[in-house]
């Protein structure tokens, strides 16, 4: 079965290689520009279609997926930061409290389509603005929603997680795989 990954995130590939998929990158070119009537649950699960269903109408072929990652606290979604003023102000919200991040999945060939969103809860320790300033340095937060990659230098403040990791980088892997078995 030949895998069409309508996302150019690193973290996504690295997630489908890890867990065996052979699969071919296809980035979908939509408006991500967020609706902010939509839920974190709306906003993702919509993403995640838009996105495989351009990438799909392109080539019409294979199985496609598609996903889309946010994070919320107090009924705020928390995308990519702009930058790092906003990457600051994102991190000094989330830091000493649990967030939820949610991810969507869409998955598409001729017959179906089947969209999902799974959300997992992250606490992240308290941070100094010292910590948080040296963490925005890296330059880690920009390309990320709620300004922090738990799978990088961002594993040393998260504290725990309840719920299932890869969520929070992306892409969840268990029901991705248990739902390509209906492709």
């Amino acid at each position: 079965m030949k895998l069409i990954l309508a996302s150019a995130s690193p973290r996504r590939q690295e997630l489908l290689k890890t867990a065996g998929f052979n699969f071919e990158v296809v980035p979908a070119n939509i408006d991500e520009t967020p609706d902010p009537s939509h839920t974190p649950e709306e906003l993702v699960r919509n993403l995640a279609e838009q996105k495989c269903q351009a990438v799909y109408d392109a080539l019409q072929r294979e199985i496609v997926i598609g996903a889309d990652t946010t994070v919320a606290i107090d009924g705020l979604i928390l995308g990519k930061p702009s930058d790092e003023a906003e990457a600051f102000t994102m991190l000094k919200r989330l830091q000493g409290r649990p967030h939820i991040v949610y991810t969507g999945v869409c998955i598409k060939n001729l017959q179906k389509s089947l969209s999902f969103v799974e959300n997992t809860k992250v606490y992240m320790r308290a941070l100094s603005d010292e910590e948080i300033y040296e963490y925005i340095a890296t330059g880690e937060p920009m390309d990320k929603a709620g300004a922090y990659g738990i799978q990088e230098r961002g594993a040393t403040l998260i504290e725990w997680v309840e719920g299932d990791y890869f969520t929070v980088v992306g892409l969840p892997l268990c029901r991705l795989s248990l739902a390509l078995k209906e492709f």
